[in-house]
């Protein structure tokens, strides 16, 4: 069981990883971007997430994970000056959720924790933040993606390279890795 923590843990840090790099690539003024009226600019993204991390693993354990203080509604605002106000956030959430990470053990895994009185292990509540936190990583990389064009610095494996990331993985003995340890 305690590879599961040490799974997900390195599943977090690389969907972190993810948001970082996509949103080292834009200008400032591109993190406020939105396509429209009814879509999310990246800085909304992170004000959210970040927000939701903070509200669902702030005592974990012990009580509800929608907290009363949470304020769902206007995460969904611009409530950054600048860059450096959002990384702040940003960093804030995810240092909330990993510091919770780092204190659990495998003997807490199949407590029930709550999120809006809805009971869940505590492996199903990070599965479920998991999901939730790589569905905004997502946007926050297409987002990126859609406005750097053809500046975009890949995250992944760059187009028609395929052959040569597999040639390069199968020359590495076979052994239990994640598939983060090399990136």
């Amino acid at each position: 069981m305690s590879s599961y923590l040490d799974s997900v843990k390195k599943q977090f840090r690389y969907y972190r990883m993810l948001g970082e790099k996509s949103m080292e690539q834009l200008e400032e003024e591109q993190l406020f971007w939105q396509y429209n009226g009814e879509s999310n600019s990246i800085a909304v993204l992170v004000n959210h997430m970040a927000g939701n991390m903070l509200s669902r693993f702030t005592d974990f354990l012990t009580s509800d994970g929608e907290k009363p203080w949470r304020n769902r509604d206007a995460e969904f605002t611009n409530a950054f000056a600048d860059r450096a106000q959002m990384m702040q956030r940003w960093h804030q959430g995810w240092e909330c959720l990993m510091r919770t990470l780092d204190q659990l053990s495998d003997a807490d895994l199949e407590t029930i924790v709550y999120v809006r009185n809805d009971g869940h292990t505590v492996t199903e509540a990070i599965n479920r933040q998991l999901a939730h936190y790589a569905y905004h990583t997502g946007q926050i990389v297409f987002i990126a993606k859609m406005l750097k064009d053809t500046d975009w610095q890949t995250l992944s494996i760059a187009r028609n390279s395929s052959a040569e990331y597999n040639r390069r993985k199968f020359t590495q003995d076979r052994e239990r890795r994640h598939f983060t340890d090399d990136l």
